[in-house]
């Protein structure tokens, strides 16, 4: 697989990397670790260099079942986890604290069977801790070896500006796809004015862009997608139509939806690196496969028309985690 860099920090991942979430948390159960374990490997023999965990999720068991697989490959791996919530556990709410940032990242090394993140996220901005003392701590971290970059997750333009005058953000990973756009407006113009390179999660729209989910469909308990309002049943089929015209585009490919959408993610900076997960090896390989796919003027000239002509109906988040994006 191509390799990119995420803006001008020098850190290099393939063009396409792992993210490691719903393996263990927000999509329904766990897979079992042996299957875990097998997914991961095959990413390593697909190419993939750079996967995504965090703490939270599980908590924990991601981050232990990250360093159990990627062990044997560990210096041919890049790997981000973060920081940020109390206790790992998402619903304690936030916690940048300076000794938290500390704490977590001498746990994280222990739990990943390593002696340093690749790069070490702010997972959301915690209004209670100036960004300044959060780059700062993540600043001696790398001082100290035990970090190699720094990066943002979901931030604001102001908070990504006063984070990089301290340390420099090697990346900032927000949400990010043909479903959700709103990066286009502020943050891709202050990533390519800064140097920060952009790693979209969901690049998939959460499974929605695959075309694997109409309005019937049902999601497992402890599925996410069940308290998304994007995900309703009404918005669900007031959005096929997205789905219908991606469909139109990757026959004329011969390809599948989900290498469209992410082919189109690629194609819009150079140092954009889309990160979509899976539990399925099916899928793993088709996404990979989206790296070989070139969209040209005309085929993304298309897609922007199309696009024009459709609104995307339903929040991404529901109120509660809303409440802690863009700051």
């Amino acid at each position: 697989m191509q390799q990119r860099t995420l803006g001008t920090s020098g850190l290099q991942v393939s063009a396409i990397g792992l993210g490691c979430m719903g393996i263990s948390f927000a999509y329904g159960p766990a897979m079992e670790q042996t299957e875990a374990i097998r997914l991961i490997h095959a990413a390593i023999d697909q190419g993939v260099t750079f996967f995504d965990s965090a703490e939270a999720y599980g908590p924990f068991t991601n981050e232990t079942l990250l360093g159990e697989a990627l062990a044997p490959f560990r210096d041919q791996a890049v790997i981000a986890t973060k920081f940020g919530f109390k206790n790992g556990d998402v619903p304690q709410g936030l916690d940048s604290r300076p000794e938290n940032i500390r704490a977590v990242a001498e746990a994280a090394l222990k739990r990943l069977k390593t002696d340093r993140i690749d790069l070490f996220y702010q997972h959301r901005v915690d209004p209670n801790v100036p960004i300044e003392d959060v780059a700062g701590t993540v600043k001696a971290l790398i001082a100290e070896g035990k970090v190699k970059h720094f990066g943002l997750s979901e931030a604001g333009v102001d908070s990504i500006r006063r984070a990089h005058a301290v340390q420099p953000v090697a990346a900032l990973q927000s949400e990010y796809s043909l479903w959700w756009r709103e990066p286009e407006q502020e943050i891709l113009p202050l990533l390519e004015e800064l140097g920060i390179g952009f790693v979209p999660f969901a690049p998939l729209g959460k499974g929605f862009l695959t075309g694997a989910i109409d309005a019937s469909t049902t999601f497992p308990e402890g599925d996410f997608r069940n308290i998304v309002p994007r995900f309703s049943e009404e918005n669900r089929k007031a959005n096929a139509q997205l789905v219908d015209i991606l469909g139109q585009l990757a026959q004329s490919k011969g390809a599948t939806r989900a290498q469209i959408a992410i082919a189109w993610l690629l194609a819009q900076k150079p140092w954009i690196v889309p990160i979509p997960g899976t539990t399925k090896l099916h899928r793993l390989e088709e996404n990979n496969g989206a790296a070989a796919i070139e969209l040209t003027v005309s085929d993304l000239h298309a897609i922007d028309t199309a696009l024009k002509a459709i609104e995307i109906v339903g929040a991404r988040y529901p109120a509660q985690f809303q409440k802690n994006v863009n700051r």
